[in-house]
Formats: C-alpha cells, sequence, structure tokens
C-alpha cells in the first residue's frame, strides 16, 4: 500500500481552496491509500499521469476534478512513498510541475525544490550585471565554503551574481529551501560556523550514511520540518481535518540575530510593523535567556489580559511544555504584576475605577472647585504631566515641563490647578478606590525602594505603556546587561501614552533593532492598510523621534481588499452576512473570521444576523478558547494582537473615526488634538492589518476621512 506525504506547499494551496474542492482532495487521498502502487498507475479516477517534459521525472499529477489536478512526487526507487506538493488549476498544474526540480541536500540530507527553469533562464542575465558590480553579497566565501553549507553546482553559478539582500530575497522563491536559508544566515553577517551550527547541523540525520543521493523515502523522512508523512487512515483523516494556514510564522536571521544573541549592554528596543514576528522574537529572547542560567527569572509583560493569555500559550508551546522552565517565567500584564506588588502591603486594596467612573470624579471636582477647564483637559493634564513624572507637590507642578501639551500654563494657573488635583486624590482615597496607573505609581515607589525581583523583564506590545508603567518594569530589574527586551510598533498605538523612555532610566541607544518583513498579512492588504497612516507622522518608542514603515514589506500575495458603501446599517449588516458566507463556502472555518465595529451596539446587531443565518459567533470578550467554534466579533480596540483569515471591519463612517467624544476640541490643546486623531487613525490601522488573506470594510453614509482615497473609488 502507498504511503503518502504532503509537503507545506501542498498545505497552502489547500488552505485557500473552497469548501467542495477540499472534499474532493480528501476523497482522492483516501481513495490513494487504499489502491496498491501498480493500481495506481491504472485507475481511471485518479488518472495517475506523467508530466510531459518534466525537469523532473517523477512529477506526476492526479485527478481531484474536471478543473483541479493535484501535483505528486512518485518514487522511481521501488518505495512506496508518494510527496503531493501542490494543488492547482488543470493547466497550471502542468505548467507548475514541469518547471519544478526536487533534490536531496547534500549537506542536511533533506528534500528541497527549485524551480530549475526560471533559475536557468535569470542567472545568465544576472552574470552580465554581476560582472559590472563593485562588490558581490558572496564574494568574500569560497566555492569550498558554500559547498559544505549545502550549496550545489546550480544555486552556487547563482549565488555568484547577487549584489545585496534585497536581490537575494527576490530569488528566495526560486531556490530550494535549505540552501536558500543558509545564503540568508550568510547575508545577515552569521559566520559560517555559525551557519553550519545552526541550519546545517540541527537538520543533518545523527547516522547520515555515505550516499547524499538516497531514496526518496528517505530525503523524505529527513525532512519533517517541510513534510508530513502519514502512516494510516485514520491519520489522514485527521490530518486533513485540521486547518493549515497558508502563512507561515518563523524566525527569520535577521530575527534570530536579535532573538538569540549572547548578551547586550542594557536594554534592547525591537521595532516593526503588524506582522513582523515582534512576539515571536520576544519569546524566543525569553527561551534564550532562561537557557543561560538555572535560575533565572523573567517577567514576561504585555498590556492587556488577552495579549498575556496568548503569550503564555505560545510560550508553552516554544518550550515543548516544559513546567520547570515555565516555573521561572512569571507572564502577566504590567497592570496585573503592579497590583500584586501593592497588595503585599497588607489592609483593604483600593478598588480600581474605569474610565468613566475617572472622568465622573472629575466633574465633581469642576463642579466644588468651579474651575476654567473641562474635565477632559484635567483628566489629560493628571495623565500626562502629574502621573507621567510622578509629581507629589505643588512645588514639582509648578517646575514640571508639560512636553505634549499645548495649553500653556502660567505659574498662576498652575497654582490654580493643583488643589483639583488634591481633591481628586482625596475624593479616591475617601471612596477606597483608585486608579490603576495610580497603582502603579504606588508600585513604582515600592520597587525603587525595594530589592528587584527578576533577572531579566521581556516587554511585547509596549508602544501603549504609560511612563508609570515603564517605572514599574525599571524598578523589576536591576541596571545591568540584558535587564530590559522591549518590543512594540508606535504605528500601532492606540491608547494615549507619550513616553521618554531615556527620562525613565531606560536608554536603549545603540541596541535598536527594525523588523520589516510582515510574515501574515498579504502585501495588498498591507499597502492599503498602511495608506491609512501615509498622511501622518508617528513618534517613535522612545519619543525621541519618528518612525517610519518605509521599506515594511509582505512576502505573501492575494486578494485586494474590499471597501463598499451601504445605504443603511441594516443593508451593511446583510452584506456582512453574505461576505461571511461567501469566506465559509471557500473553506474559511467561522473561528478564522473576525468581525470588528467601533462599537458594540453595531456588533449586537450583526450577532443577531449571525445566528438568524446558522453561523455560529462568538465575542472576543468572553475568553473564547482556540476550539471555540464561530466567528468573533470584537470591537476594534479589542482586536489588538489579534489576527485572522478574513477580517470584516465594520461601520468605519466619519461619525466613528475619529469620534468627537474620544478627540480633544482644537480650542483646548491643539497639540492633544492632533495626537487623539493619530490615535484614531492608529485604531483603524490595528483593525485592519488583523486580517492574513481577506480585508473587507464597509460604512454607511459619509466614510471615515481616514480610509485611502481608493476605499471611495472601490466602494
Amino acid at each position: 500500500m502507498p504511503q503518502l506525504a504532503f509537503a507545506n506547499s501542498f498545505w497552502e494551496s489547500y488552505d485557500v481552496l473552497e469548501r467542495p474542492v477540499k472534499a474532493g482532495v480528501r476523497k482522492a487521498m483516501r481513495k490513494f491509500q487504499q489502491l496498491t502502487v501498480p493500481e495506481l498507475h491504472t485507475d481511471k479516477g485518479l488518472h495517475l499521469e506523467s508530466v510531459q517534459n518534466a525537469r523532473d521525472p517523477r512529477m506526476r499529477t492526479i485527478r481531484i476534478n474536471d478543473f483541479w489536478r493535484g501535483v505528486v512526487l512518485a518514487p522511481d526507487d521501488g518505495t512506496d512513498v508518494f510527496l503531493l506538493v501542490n494543488v492547482v488549476p488543470h493547466d497550471d498544474a502542468y505548467t507548475w510541475a514541469a518547471k519544478r526540480l526536487y533534490t536531496t541536500n547534500k549537506a542536511t540530507r533533506g528534500l528541497e525544490v527549485r524551480n530549475v527553469t526560471a533559475i536557468e533562464q535569470l542567472t545568465p542575465a544576472l552574470e552580465k550585471a554581476a560582472a559590472q558590480a563593485p562588490r558581490l553579497l558572496f564574494g568574500q566565501y569560497s566555492d569550498s565554503v558554500l559547498r559544505d553549507l549545502g550549496i550545489d553546482e546550480q544555486v552556487l553559478r547563482a549565488v555568484r551574481t547577487v549584489i545585496d539582500k534585497p536581490q537575494l530575497d527576490a530569488f528566495g522563491t526560486l531556490l530550494p529551501e535549505d540552501q536558500f536559508e543558509a545564503l540568508q544566515y550568510l547575508a545577515e553577517g552569521f559566520s559560517p560556523e555559525e551557519v553550519y551550527r545552526d541550519v546545517v547541523a540541527v537538520r543533518r540525520p545523527a547516522d547520515p550514511g555515505p550516499d547524499p543521493d538516497a531514496s526518496l523515502a528517505e530525503a523524505i523522512a529527513n525532512t519533517t520540518s517541510r513534510i508530513t508523512l502519514v502512516t494510516g487512515a485514520d491519520e489522514l483523516t485527521e490530518v486533513l481535518r485540521k486547518p493549515f494556514a497558508a502563512w507561515r510564522v518563523f524566525l527569520h536571521p535577521s530575527q534570530r540575530r536579535v532573538a538569540y544573541r549572547v548578551s547586550y549592554g542594557g536594554p534592547v528596543q525591537v521595532t516593526g510593523g503588524p506582522g513582523t514576528g515582534k512576539t515571536v522574537v520576544a519569546l524566543h529572547r525569553v527561551k534564550h535567556l532562561l537557557s543561560r542560567s538555572p535560575g533565572t527569572r523573567i517577567l514576561l509583560t504585555t498590556y492587556t489580559n488577552a495579549l498575556a493569555q496568548a503569550l503564555r500559550e505560545n510560550l508553552s508551546l516554544l518550550l515543548d511544555g516544559d513546567e520547570a522552565l515555565l516555573a521561572r517565567v512569571d507572564v502577566t500584564t504590567v497592570n496585573a504584576f503592579a497590583h500584586r506588588i501593592t497588595a503585599g502591603q497588607g489592609g483593604r486594596a483600593p478598588a480600581p475605577v474605569g474610565d468613566r467612573e475617572e472622568r465622573q470624579v472629575w466633574q465633581r471636582v469642576l463642579k466644588r472647585l468651579r474651575l476654567p477647564w473641562s474635565e477632559q483637559f484635567l483628566a489629560q493634564e493628571y495623565r500626562h504631566v502629574v502621573l507621567a513624572q510622578d509629581i507629589r507637590d505643588l512645588d514639582g507642578y509648578r517646575t514640571a515641563l508639560r512636553r505634549g501639551r499645548g495649553t500653556a500654563l502660567s505659574a498662576a494657573r498652575r497654582e490654580q490647578l493643583w488643589p483639583a488635583v488634591e481633591l481628586f486624590e482625596a475624593i479616591l482615597a475617601g471612596e477606597n478606590t483608585t486608579t490603576h496607573l495610580r497603582v502603579c505609581t504606588r508600585a513604582a515607589r515600592l520597587l525603587a525602594d525595594g530589592t528587584p525581583q527578576y533577572d531579566h523583564v521581556v516587554v511585547d506590545e509596549a508602544q501603549d505603556l504609560h511612563p508609570a508603567q515603564w517605572r514599574v518594569l525599571r524598578g523589576a530589574v536591576a541596571h545591568g546587561n540584558d535587564d530590559l527586551f522591549i518590543t512594540g510598533d508606535p504605528h500601532q498605538r492606540i491608547y494615549d501614552s507619550k513616553v521618554s523612555l531615556s527620562s525613565l532610566g531606560i536608554s536603549v541607544t545603540g541596541r535598536t533593532s527594525r523588523l520589516r518583513i510582515n510574515y501574515r498579512s498579504t502585501e495588498e492588504i498591507l499597502g492599503w492598510s498602511t495608506g491609512i497612516l501615509a498622511p501622518v507622522a508617528v513618534e517613535d518608542l522612545g519619543g525621541a523621534g519618528s518612525d517610519s514603515l518605509a521599506g515594511y514589506r509582505s512576502v505573501l500575495h492575494g486578494r485586494r481588499p474590499r471597501a463598499e458603501r451601504s445605504g443603511s446599517e441594516q443593508a451593511e449588516v446583510e452584506a456582512l452576512v453574505e461576505r461571511i458566507r461567501e469566506w465559509i463556502a471557500q473553506g474559511v472555518r467561522p473561528s478564522e473570521i473576525g468581525v470588528c465595529a467601533r462599537f458594540n451596539l453595531l456588533l449586537g446587531r450583526v450577532r443577531e444576523k449571525l445566528s438568524a443565518a446558522g453561523i455560529p459567533v462568538v465575542r472576543v470578550r468572553d475568553n473564547p478558547g482556540p476550539d471555540a467554534e464561530g466567528v468573533r466579533l470584537a470591537t476594534m480596540h479589542a482586536m489588538k494582537g489579534l489576527e485572522f483569515r478574513c477580517v470584516a471591519v465594520l461601520g468605519v463612517t466619519a461619525g466613528s473615526l475619529p469620534f468627537a467624544r474620544e478627540v480633544t476640541p482644537a480650542s483646548v490643546d491643539a497639540l492633544q488634538h492632533e495626537s487623539d486623531l493619530l490615535r484614531e487613525r492608529c485604531l483603524l490601522f490595528v483593525a485592519c492589518t488583523r486580517a492574513r488573506e481577506a480585508l473587507y470594510v464597509s460604512w454607511t453614509g459619509a466614510s471615515s476621512p481616514f480610509l485611502p482615497r481608493a476605499a471611495d473609488s472601490a466602494a
């Protein structure tokens, strides 16, 4: 009986097939398993046939239906392992298969594929250009060094034409996988010895044997990172039932260089746009730090509970569930850590209030003191000046810098305002309540007077942390090597926090890295979403300058985002239901679909319509587990850190983005007004960049002015 193996290229094609085609693939695979090898060649249903003019004589195709063909690599050495490598339309199947050549890497002994025809066509022209180049990317390495890393003769000739890293990346889709990764490592500055250790040795069998040109079955067995071998009917059913995403999150050599550097001389900052792998880098940094000392204690922290839970789950996967290692890592939010610190002081801890309750207290303060400011202005002054600088009395407030505040306050005005701060804090104390940032302020003071609790602190999604929260993190670890490892993206800043890291004792000068390759969303989604932020400048994480998305790109391609205007909210929701039906019909699971809107009211109507249509639906705020079936509903704020194959963003109107209540009038504070508008832009940017394959944006009436201009033409 034949055995089936599945290459990653198969999962990438299978994942985006419509449901009937997937069913056809499953049926064909079950039949494939039931036949003997001789029967495979004569069965008229599967119609296993050779590919004319194929560069690899083992190439075959099988019939899925009248339109779709599976591409199979068949053994020619008497073994019975067949490798399914792609599912494509009939005519494309033969063209694709004819150009590919599967070979065994002489160093790793793994099976790899190349577009041999394209390499042959490109290399001569590139050799002419390389002859005029002042420097070649791999000019310093001899042929023997490259051969030791698995680079074969055809690739070696092509490699000698590569001028720079962008040209190498452009070559990437044509080159064999193990060889391309080895070249990437060299291009990032790793030594040949390090490349052999990190790429070749970890994949090379313990006893590779004398023959590098082993059987297809042996090569498949040596390629567990890219090939899934199935041995029985039950296993086949289970494998094909699972969702396999077309995207792959992996540690690129440039990311590995950051995550696994032996040591840093102080705090480190890693930035990058959505989908660039910042969280993956943070998790691998934790793994590296744990390996350096058996007693190391690490705080892995982020902004929200949902993100902390995701970090906890992913770290467990990365560490293979090793309980001893996991016990040495505290995974929690900054606020939760601060509450734990203050709760240890005894007595009844004050209850934190939300933003609405805090604003109501400021209204009471205004009413009692009859001050010439709004409660919004006072709340922002308290947040951005008093708490941000840990000001404790009027003398400190008189001399405080008010960076980012657009309304000047004279000494007399500051003296008039300070009683409002005192009354606000007195009201909270009298009701035994507080705010999360006041808890952080208290915790930071306690930590500053005590012994640091951790050897290292790793921070993910750092862009929304307030200075009071940064002081907590600074106090949690002693100054020194590898004290703070910080990842974030200022373009995803959806809460209003202005920070100067250096003023808080966190200097990252000379220890910053920027990630620019998106591994999540398609280039089409990325380009469209980037247009939301194109008109504005974004301040960097440390408050020392601006950050840019220049050079930010994706390695994936797909459908263009769809933007539509509806005549009414009811029509908008009905159109969404039809869009979700289409996605599900294409084979997307409901749990792989995210729907978001600015307000819960609209989400409630969406939930009613989806339920009435028989489509399962769950709310993200109810913390559904990964196995819970149902379309995910969330506010735009709750989409932070999440990702889905398909995303619908509803209600993108001029009245919701920007939302007037969240934007300070320019007459009150011009600088805060601009900051608020930027935060609203970032919110829409975050919502749209949660999509991996498909993005649908809709609205009624006037659209948000933040939408890219192309959205109007798509309406």
